[in-house]
Order: C-alpha cells, then structure tokens, then sequence
C-alpha cells in the first residue's frame, strides 16, 4: 500500500509518524522559531511609522510603512502558502523568515543612505516576516485532532509573545547600539529583526522534521485507502464549506483591519503629546502581549464554546478598545495602554476563532494554498488601515480613527449571526 507526500513521491504507510510525537516535536520547533520572529514582527510596528515621518517630514504619510510591510505580506503569504502546498511547511516557513531579515538589512541600509525610495521597498520586503509568523500557527494545526485544533493555533501564538514583548522595549538599546555603528537610531530594531528572522529560518529549516503537512497527507491518504473514504468528505457539503472560509476569512479581515490602524498610529500619537521610544515601547510591548499571550485561553475558550462566541466577543473587545483609545488622554500612557491591551485581546479571539474555522472547512488537498489565500485577504486589510491611519489621523485626530475603528468591528456581529442562523 502506497501514498501520495507533498512532493509527489510514495512511500508505504509503515513509513508514516505517529501523528500525536510528530506533533509534539513539530509544536516544541514553531515555539522556539515564534520566540525568535515575535521580535522581528515587533521593530517594525515600533519604530517604522517614526522612521518614516522623519525622513518624509510629515504625519500624513505615517501610516506608510505599515501598509508597506503589510502589503509585502499579502505577497508573501501567497507565496509562502503555494510553496507549503507543493513542497510541505517547512521550506515555505523557512523562506518566508529568511525573506524578512533580507528586508530588515535593506531599512538600515535606506536609512544610513538617507533614501526614502529604498526604505520603501525594504519596508515592502520585511512584510515576508509578518506574513510567515502568522502562517506559522497552520503548522500547528496540521497534525492536531479537531477538537483541540484551536488551543493547537493559540501554543504557536503564545510563543510570539516573548519576543514580540521583548521587541519594543529594545528600541532604545538596539537605537544606542546602532548610534555607536553610525546607524540612525531609529533604524536599531531592524538590527534586531534581522538577526530575529534570520535565526527563526535557520531553525525551521535544521529542526521542522517531519514536516506537519506532509505528514497530514499522509495519514489522510493512508486513512482513506483503508476505508474508502476521502479526506474531503470529512469537511461537509460544499456549500458549508465556502461558508465556513468565507466567515473565517471576515473574522480575521476586520480584526486585522482595525487592530493595524488603531495600533500604527498610537506611537505617533503618543509622541505628539511629548512621549519618547521608550514609552511607544511599553505600549506597543503591552498590546504585542495582549495579541499572543492570551492565546491559551482563548484555544479552550474555542474549542470549549465553539469558534462562532468567540469570534463575536472579538467584534465586542474591539469595540471597547476603540472607545477607551478615543476618549483617553493623550498624555495618558496608562489609559492607552490598556486601550491597546484591549486591542490585542479582541486580535486574538478574532485570529484564533477564525483559524479554527478555517481549518476545519478546508480539505487537505488545498489547505495551505487556501490558508495562504485568506492570508493575502489578512495583509490586505493591513495595507488598508495603515495607508488610511495616518491620513485620518492628520485630518480629523486619533480619537476619530480609534472610534471608527471600534464600530467597525461591530460587523462581525452579523456575519456571525447569519452564519449561526444558517446551520
């Protein structure tokens, strides 16, 4: 008896790991890669919307960065998704990451040469970063049984928050460090991402083995040649499953869309009421956290009461996050700290119930190249609250931005409800 791997080669079902050890290496490997890329993910987001401003002059064009690195993350989650399809997790994760340290040397090198055109592009580039550590959290599901895919989803999450904690509040040191090499000392976290991505690379490349989906292939295949029944058929009808993607891939879409731009201008707008790095470093730290650190419970709150509650209390959470950011003062670090908490958490129940859904409905055969898809919707959504951000902020202010923001999530509710309605 023979079955089909990723690369398209046969192999006997004796051959095939047992699924629950292969998972648990397979989960001790993407913790140990998320620690080290939650740093990278973290300079950009710290720091890139102040670089940018310094070097253009002007708020308005703030919020630049962040669609630019989002935008790079809408391609490269096309790509790292079609090369996992074809070629397993491993190689596509690991591309993704080395792709990201590429970009983190080109922002430092734009910014000793003072070229804004260059920091651009880099920036676009550095987006394969932010695009990997999210496709990072399939690889965590691949192998998982269903009813625990969700908490699955959140341990590979949870491993960002060290290093996206971490990240922000190396801004000043990692700026020091890069004065003293005749670096601008915005440019210091990109130090950091680089050497951060770099590492996560070289650690799924030596240690992700066996690869998650090349494995869930072959167990399915083997599943289905003992039974007769196809991995497909354990998804539902057709109709379900569209619905399924299509209410996944919103969850995630508003959450993101909001969570990017109430978040990329919050060091801005805390710079502008007379707050230094380090104090954009304690809040962005402070949300990072809240968007991974949760994420434990937040996988048994999913698996506990179903994706659909969950998913409702994301639109909830990011209502209120965007009420507290609009009315709280802006010299107020406190106060906007735990706006962006808030911010974090609503991110979180929104990302890990919408994964679990989406995972649930898409069959084996197209899984990542379909995850890789809802992905690019995800970067997208970015793109468009950090381009929109910093022109909302320059022409009606943070609070208006924040509170749009906040009823914006509400749409969640609906799609929900619709999606309840019709089961």
């Amino acid at each position: 008896m023979t079955e089909s791997t990723a690369q398209g080669t046969t192999r006997s079902t004796a051959d095939v790991p047992d699924a629950a050890r292969a998972q648990r290496r397979i989960l001790r490997v993407l913790v140990a890669s998320q620690i080290l890329s939650g740093a990278g993910l973290a300079a950009g987001v710290t720091v890139g919307a102040l670089l940018a401003r310094d070097m253009l002059g002007t708020t308005g064009l703030a919020g630049l960065p962040s669609a630019l690195f989002t935008a790079g993350s809408a391609l490269a989650a096309v790509v790292v998704g079609r090369l996992s399809q074809v070629r397993g997790r491993r190689p596509g994760l690991a591309a993704g990451y080395l792709t990201g340290a590429i970009g983190s040397a080109g922002v430092i090198t734009a910014a000793v040469l003072d070229n804004a055109v260059l920091l651009f592009l880099a920036l676009f580039v550095y987006g394969a970063g932010t695009a990997t550590n999210l496709q990072a959290r399939y690889a965590g599901a691949d192998l998982a049984e269903p009813g625990r895919r969700a908490r699955a989803v959140s341990t590979v999450l949870v491993a960002t928050t060290l290093g996206g904690v971490a990240g922000p509040n190396l801004a000043a040191p990692t700026g020091a460090l890069a004065a003293s090499l005749g670096i601008p000392d915005l440019a210091g976290p990109f130090l950091l991402s680089g050497a951060a991505y770099g590492l996560a690379a070289l650690v799924l490349a030596l240690l992700l083995r066996p690869d998650p989906l090349v494995v869930a292939r072959a167990l399915a295949a083997a599943e289905e040649s003992s039974t007769g029944v196809g991995a497909v058929a354990s998804t539902g009808p057709t109709h379900r499953r569209r619905a399924g993607v299509t209410l996944g891939a919103l969850v995630m879409v508003l959450t993101q869309l909001v969570m990017v731009s109430i978040m990329t201008m919050t060091p801005v707008h805390l710079h502008d009421h007379g707050h230094g790095t380090a104090a954009s470093g304690l809040v962005i730290g402070i949300h990072i956290g809240a968007m991974y650190l949760p994420s434990p419970l937040t996988g048994w709150l999913v698996d506990r009461y179903g994706r659909l509650k969950i998913a409702a209390a994301s639109g909830l959470t990011l209502l209120a996050a965007g009420i507290l950011a609009a009315t709280a003062p802006g010299d107020s670090v406190a106060l906007l700290a735990c706006a962006l908490a808030l911010l974090g958490l609503g991110w979180n129940f929104g990302l890990v119930s919408g994964t679990a859904i989406i995972t649930d409905t898409v069959p084996l055969a197209s899984r990542a190249k379909t995850q890789g898809t809802v992905d690019v919707s995800i970067a997208i959504a970015g793109t468009t609250g950090g381009l929109t951000s910093g022109m909302v902020v320059a022409g009606a202010g943070y609070p208006v931005l924040a509170l749009t923001c906040g009823v914006l999530a509400l749409a969640i509710l609906p799609a929900v409800a619709a999606t309840a309605s019709s089961r």
